[in-house]
């Protein structure tokens, strides 16, 4: 991710109410000494301040670091078609539109500030203008387990901390399922998430899916401790026949009238 991208976009945190609860597991026992509670509750403070830190670091700046690596690892063409489920405010749809200048980069989500604060599609909206990339960029209100949009049109599949959000197995399956159904033959698919990428894993391969890779992002996206790490799932969809899958066929046109339906 360009560091344009990361100044000029307002991006919030994720999960603010986990960082809340840390920040607060940090305040309280200093608040509660100084109200006259025994001293011994100051060794309670500075625990919890580790994995509160390590948080708000994953949150601002590590997955910033890892996602610009992930995408520059990518060697992008520049005129891919990319899908960004849970897009939230647009850290890494961002990041992506910079790399398709002659591209188009689509975000899908249905804006939950649970799960990101301040997730909203004006702000998601502004922060593709701020970072000079909303001319290649659209935003579309789904659910990520049932994607209005074409079978095989995406170069492309991304999802950042996103899926697990999904309460349930089966819905989460479905959401990986629908991000394989919606990628090209020969396309790439790569999510980050916590909890269940291992499962992801299993699913596309139960799909069809080839090269299909499971690595931990490290430390930079420790969610307060190695106890809660991101994994990155990477897959991709085997390449059609010779002279199916064409990308210079009508898959905008397709693109345009699964929407209208």
């Amino acid at each position: 991710m360009s560091n344009k991208a990361v100044r000029q976009g307002r991006y919030g945190v994720d999960g603010p109410g986990w960082l809340l609860a840390l920040g607060g597991g940090v305040v309280a026992p200093l608040a509660a000494v100084a109200a006259g509670a025994p001293r011994w509750l100051l060794r309670v403070a500075p625990v919890v301040a580790v994995p509160a830190g390590l948080y708000l670091h994953a949150t601002v700046r590590g997955k910033f670091l890892v996602w610009e690596e992930q995408l520059d690892a990518l060697d992008l063409r520049g005129d891919e078609r990319v899908l960004d489920l849970g897009c939230g405010r647009g850290a890494v749809l961002t990041a992506v539109a910079d790399r398709v200048p002659k591209g188009h980069v689509t975000g899908v989500d249905i804006w939950r500030s649970v799960d990101q604060s301040g997730n909203d599609e004006r702000t998601t909206t502004a922060n593709a203008e701020r970072a000079q990339v909303a001319d290649r960029v659209d935003l579309v209100t789904a659910d990520m387990r049932r994607i209005p949009l074409a079978d095989d049109t995406f170069d492309l599949v991304v999802s950042s901390m996103a899926i697990h959000n999904i309460g349930g197995a089966r819905g989460r399956e479905e959401a990986v399922r629908e991000a394989y159904r919606v990628l090209r033959p020969g396309g790439r698919l790569l999510i980050a998430d916590i909890f269940h990428a291992r499962r992801y894993q299993e699913i596309l391969r139960a799909a069809g899916a080839v090269g299909v890779t499971c690595t931990d992002a490290g430390p930079r996206m420790w969610w307060s401790g190695p106890w809660v790490r991101t994994l990155l799932v990477s897959a991709e969809k085997p390449a059609a026949p010779d002279g199916d899958g064409d990308r210079d066929g009508d898959g905008d046109g397709d693109l345009e009238e699964e929407r209208r339906s």
